[in-house]
């Protein structure tokens, strides 16, 4: 597998439009179609420019910006997304309530459940093994396919919400459990990750 679509399928696989549809419920259920697009589509074109953003600056913004090193942060990202995992496999989980409204929901929907450490870190990989403009083009393809995923969700979830709710709560159960299960074994990954990376550093110090 070559290296721009291990990057696609790195970032579109954190993006998991199942978690997103799980976490985006409320909004789902209450939005009409059209309202629900234009929502999600702002969310994804606020997270391109935080991508695009990280994939050009790379591990350069975290020290030299924010005086703090990659690994730190893969450390501190494998540790949210545990807690995260934890919650889910609990039945506890945080949604986009519908007290926003325009561009805030947007933002809502955008941070923190499209962009987190996972998929900043992705974009930091990404713009690390390829030249930038393929790096942008890895996050714009998977973006672009996690939109189309929870618009079908959408188009689905509206088509049967009136005859077969009982359906809806237990694809809810089904998939928050499975996520618990994905976003915990990836927490562990990235804590691991980030703890070899410090290693290899330590080693090269006098």
């Amino acid at each position: 597998m070559d290296v721009f679509t291990r990057s696609f399928l790195m970032l579109l696989v954190l993006l998991n439009p199942f978690i997103l549809s799980i976490y985006l419920l409320e909004v789902v259920t209450a939005l009409e179609f059209r309202e629900f697009a234009r929502q999600l589509f702002r969310a994804m074109v606020i997270s391109f420019v935080v991508f695009a953003t990280f994939a050009w600056a790379g591990e350069a913004l975290f020290e030299n910006a924010f005086q703090v090193r990659f690994f730190a942060f893969r450390i501190f990202g494998g540790i949210t997304f545990l807690i995260i995992g934890i919650r889910l496999i609990t039945g506890v989980r945080e949604t986009v309530g519908l007290r926003a409204t325009g561009e805030q929901m947007a933002a809502s929907i955008a941070m923190p459940f499209i962009v987190g450490p996972g998929t900043i870190s992705a974009s930091v990989l990404a713009g690390a093994r390829l030249d930038w403009g393929w790096a942008v083009l890895a996050i714009a393809l998977a973006q672009a396919s996690a939109l189309a995923a929870l618009l079908l969700f959408k188009r689905v979830h509206d088509h049967i919400r009136v005859n077969r709710e009982p359906l809806l709560h237990r694809y809810t159960e089904i998939v928050g459990r499975a996520a618990a299960l994905f976003a915990g074994s990836f927490a562990i990954d990235m804590i691991l990750r980030g703890v070899e990376d410090w290693l290899a550093f330590v080693a090269t110090q006098p």
